[in-house]
């Protein structure tokens, strides 16, 4: 073989710094097939991942803990309820269901779309913080956005019929869907700020945990 077609070791890049070696040690864990050698590489990566010094030391978001799906609910709960005295939901509601097409309520189905978006956008594309996507559930749906959507539509749901709001003046179910997507609005913000802005939290992935 001649020497010019000989494989060169890829030295990576010129000033590597420890994101760059983050980044080794996840295509590391992904060749490794020993659970006791994934193990060791995750808590290398942890403990890199902890050093001062690191942009993952204060961005960086890889697990999803229990402690994450509590953070998700306070956050929730505090953006949400101060619209839950407001009548003004109401009349959202109302307006989201005037518009039809083919019997479909153009502006809730909006809505839904609207929090669908804002909560990806904010989790993944926003800089907040770097969101690192891990165990997807049927390998595409990230774990931490349907957790985020499913806390804050249970916290909306939850709230408004704990406080009287869903069943006031005796709406239909698909008004009471409306009301409560209002809501679910600004739990699921509140969701994804309690969530990501602290950093990441303390304990075991929940998929870890399943193992």
């Amino acid at each position: 073989m001649d020497e010019s077609e000989e494989p060169t070791a890829d030295l990576g890049p010129e000033n590597p710094d420890i994101d760059d070696l983050l980044t080794k040690l996840e295509t590391l864990k992904e060749t490794v097939d020993d659970p006791r050698e994934v193990q060791k590489v995750e808590q290398t990566i942890s403990l890199v991942e902890a050093m001062p010094g690191s942009q993952a030391f204060t961005k960086r978001i890889t697990k999803y803990t229990s402690r994450d799906i509590a953070q998700s609910f306070v956050g929730a709960v505090v953006f949400s309820l101060p619209l839950l005295v407001e009548d003004g939901v109401f009349e959202i509601a109302e307006w989201f269901l005037e518009i039809t097409v083919g019997g479909i309520p153009v502006f809730l189905v909006a809505n839904v779309l609207f929090i669908l978006g804002l909560t990806a956008g904010l989790l993944y594309y926003a800089d907040f913080r770097d969101v690192q996507v891990k165990y997807p559930f049927f390998g595409v749906i990230p774990r931490r956005y349907v957790g985020v959507l499913l806390v804050s539509f249970l916290t909306a749901f939850g709230t408004m019929v704990l406080w009287g709001r869903l069943h006031e003046a005796d709406p239909t179910a698909l008004e009471q869907l409306s009301r409560v997507t209002v809501i679910w609005a600004a739990a699921a913000l509140g969701a994804v700020i309690g969530d990501i802005l602290p950093g990441e939290s303390t304990g075991t992935d929940l998929s870890e945990r399943s193992k």
